[in-house]
């Protein structure tokens, strides 16, 4: 579907949208899509359009779960991908449901999980991938998933777990995030004085409950170690989705990261936020960029 003068956000989405592998994640930006679509009368048409897309799309979901149609193939890594590993009954299947799109199975017996689960998670306008992995010690559990993703979030809901999956863990590089599902009502001051003596980056969850869910997706975004840079247009408001870009990035990079013609182009930049010394200052390309900072481009 072409998109006719439709802002930079609609037009990612639909980017994204193209390039999704998976039925879930076509749906995430397709939502993303209808969201970002103009809702005056020139624009109804297509906005009919993109509806009756999600609706097709809907069912050719619901057709595949009643096919059992899911699995590893089709995953792609997104920009930000982190995996959930942890034994069977853990609250995984939960978790994700609760933090993402997705829609896994959830059943009281264990080893539901034998095929990777794909969702995606909205934190604060960016879009991180979150993968369920079959349950640690089944014959489906996936290494080599595990071993390449940049954030590892390792559900348990008793200590001896934790003992029994590190040692499994020693060729991964992601940050490692332990997450405490208390779903037994254990004295949390006892198991808060037990994980802050490992020296382990943790946090205790039920998920029963939703009072954690703020600090653990913040946790997770923190867990990538990169910036958020929004962007703007004279005049209007800025972007609602921000740019993802490693620290110590410059106007340099957020701009390639748009378009590789817009240096040659470039003019100026104004700059709002924690590396603005005042509101709206005047920066060059060399100019160092810190999260959550509101870029404006002026080109020639």
């Amino acid at each position: 579907m072409a998109s006719t003068n439709q802002s930079p956000q609609y037009q990612k989405a639909e980017a994204k949208f193209l390039s999704a592998l998976t039925l879930e994640e076509k749906l995430f930006y397709l939502d993303e899509m209808i969201r970002e679509c103009p809702k005056h009368k020139s624009a109804e048409k297509m906005l009919a359009q993109l509806k009756t897309r999600r609706k097709k799309l809907l069912e050719k979901i619901e057709k595949g779960k009643k096919k059992g149609k899911t699995g590893k193939q089709g995953i792609k890594k997104e920009e930000m991908q982190a995996v959930m590993v942890g034994f069977t009954n853990t609250g995984k299947s939960s978790l994700l449901t609760l933090l993402t799109n997705a829609t896994p199975e959830i059943a009281p017996y264990g080893f539901t999980t034998k095929q990777p689960v794909v969702g995606m998670m909205n934190f604060q306008g960016t879009q991180i991938q979150i993968i369920e992995v079959p349950a640690f010690g089944s014959e489906y559990y996936d290494k080599g998933l595990v071993n390449s993703a940049d954030v590892i979030l390792i559900l348990i809901t008793e200590l001896a777990q934790l003992e029994k999956i590190m040692p499994e863990l020693t060729r991964t590089n992601g940050e490692k995030i332990i997450i405490f599902n208390n779903k037994e009502g254990l004295d949390e001051r006892k198991l808060e004085a037990t994980l802050k003596s490992k020296k382990l980056n943790y946090i205790l969850i039920n998920t029963e409950t939703r009072n954690w869910f703020d600090e653990l997706k913040e946790r997770i975004f923190h867990g990538f170690g990169k910036i958020r840079v929004f962007t703007k247009e004279p005049g209007k408001q800025k972007s609602e989705n921000p740019l993802i870009l490693d620290p110590g990035s410059r106007i340099k990079d957020l701009a390639k990261k748009i378009h590789k013609n817009i240096i040659k182009q470039f003019k100026f930049a104004k700059v709002w936020g924690p590396s603005a010394k005042f509101r709206g200052i005047i920066c060059g390309l060399n100019h160092i960029l810190e999260d959550k900072d509101t870029v404006e481009l002026h080109t020639y």
